[in-house]
């Protein structure tokens, strides 16, 4: 199983940035990655909306899996998206 590296919100930040800009989404630029590395925190809050929806499994997730498991994991993934504390 692939483990990934960075944050999952920083991800789907990433992605619904790349979706907005890229010429490869809805946007215009045929190669929007500089574009995606300065505007994906405009996306953090939206990825974290994204991650409190997804905390709660469909019925096939749930059957494909145990749902306590998923919602630990999105819980972390939002815990992780958190501000450190000082």
């Amino acid at each position: 199983m692939d483990i990934a590296t960075g944050p999952l919100v920083e991800r789907i930040a990433r992605v619904l940035a790349g979706e907005r800009l890229s010429a490869n989404g809805h946007g215009d630029q045929e190669s929007a990655g500089g574009a995606v590395d300065a505007a994906w925190p405009d996306y953090r809050d939206a990825a974290i909306a994204v991650l409190h929806t997804l905390r709660a499994p469909s019925a096939a997730m749930a059957a494909a899996g145990d749902p306590a498991v998923w919602e630990r994991m999105v819980l972390a993934a939002l815990k992780e998206a958190q501000p450190a504390e000082v």
